[in-house]
């Protein structure tokens, strides 16, 4: 049997329709099949891949580890030094109040590690998240899920938890004395890219505050520069009591944390000890790799060059057929009015050589979530694809 004949008969699919592109090597922003298929990554593996696949830092950073250890023991117990300098590097690049990260494996795991650690800080039973959010897929992450489609098959799900839209002032009123956290993305990815005020966040942290709500920004697809700084929190002049990441900051390894402070984290020490658990959460191999990802983001300035990359694919993708992008960054949202008109031209995009998607709560626009690392010929080269995709359905 072939790779692809394997992959239907033995690895668990989620749908009866995967995109079956087969890849034999990834570098910068491409990805290569088999047969010399060559393919441009504009979703950087679902936010992932924000310093570029196999970027020769974090596998110097990897192939380093690997000649010291792996696994060792459960989370917290060894002094292991990814781990510890990792912590240092993330707190280093946030407010002097978030001082203390729990490393875990993913962003779902962040948060349903924040939720406990809500919980189990504040003593109070409820949990407020938005409306078309999405955290995660594991129980308590569904839970806090803001789209009925994907929960409604796994009811019971957590208690006490309220949906409010969004951006929206008069929600907040929900938020009260019995809440323990607001789960919230501070810029919603799923949705389709929404964007809300800084006049909203800054009311949202006024209520926290009122009610003795700690407020958790979920920053799994929009941290680590994606938007044009390396905390998309920071375009909004906020800080959150408990900050969630993953995804762009393994530079390809899995990886993910919740970061508070110390007297918030310390909640889990005691009554019960070990009120959080995790066996693989922070592995060498995934810290180093992490290391070496805020380094390059760093040294590289990738993040300052965000702005100007996003406003070249603004400037490049006009054609009639796109009614409008949304975007903080290079975390993007191109409009076409309707699903049905966009998927033959992600389709389309995909035979000729360029990676897109949908998502999963707006599926009639296109993400577009390149490497920070994208060059502005590669820009050049990706839109010309992406209009000519548009012309081919267009004909036909």
């Amino acid at each position: 049997m072939n790779n692809r004949q394997l992959f239907l008969q033995h690895l668990a699919q989620t749908t009866d329709f995967p995109l079956m592109i087969e890849v034999e090597k990834a570098e910068g922003i491409y990805l290569y099949g088999p047969k010399g298929e060559k393919y441009i990554d504009l979703i950087s593996g679902i936010g992932v891949s924000n310093v570029g696949h196999r970027h020769p830092k974090v596998l110097n950073a990897i192939q380093g580890q690997l000649d010291k250890y792996l696994h060792l023991m459960v989370y917290g117990e060894y002094v292991q030094s990814p781990q510890a300098r990792l912590a240092k590097a993330i707190c280093d690049t946030l407010p002097e109040s978030l001082d203390n990260a729990y490393l875990v494996n993913s962003g779902s795991e962040a948060v349903e590690g924040a939720l406990k650690l809500a919980k189990r800080y504040t003593g109070k039973p409820n949990l407020v998240s938005c409306v078309n959010a999405y955290h995660g897929s594991s129980h308590g992450a569904l839970s806090v899920g803001g789209n009925e489609i994907f929960k409604q098959a796994y009811r019971p799900l957590l208690p006490g938890v309220s949906h409010i839209m969004y951006g929206e002032f008069s929600d907040l009123a929900t938020i009260n004395s019995a809440t323990a956290a607001i789960l919230i993305e501070t810029i919603q990815g799923e949705a389709g890219i929404r964007v809300a005020t800084k006049e909203y966040f800054q009311a949202l942290r006024k209520r926290c505050d009122e009610t003795g709500t700690l407020l958790i920004l979920d920053e799994v697809q929009c941290g680590f520069g994606r938007t044009g700084k390396f905390w998309a929190f920071e375009h909004f002049g906020i800080v959150p009591d408990i900050v969630v990441c993953a995804k762009g900051m393994g530079g390809g390894m899995p990886i993910g944390a919740f970061i508070a402070n110390k007297e918030v984290m310390g909640a889990f020490k005691n009554n019960p000890i070990l009120g959080h658990i995790t066996t693989f959460g922070g592995h060498p191999v995934s810290s180093a790799a992490s290391l070496a990802t805020i380094q390059v983001l760093q040294e590289e300035k990738l993040i300052e060059e965000v702005d100007k990359k996003a406003n070249l694919f603004k400037t490049l993708l006009v054609h009639p057929k796109i009614r409008s992008i949304r975007n903080k960054g290079l975390l993007m949202a191109v409009e076409f009015e309707s699903f049905n008109a966009l998927k033959p031209i992600i389709d389309s995009a995909i035979k000729l050589g360029v990676i897109t998607d949908w998502f999963l709560f707006c599926d009639d626009s296109m993400r577009i979530a390149p490497p920070l690392t994208i060059s502005i010929e590669q820009i050049h080269n990706a839109c010309a694809v992406i209009l000519q995709a548009i012309e081919t359905v267009d004909r036909k």
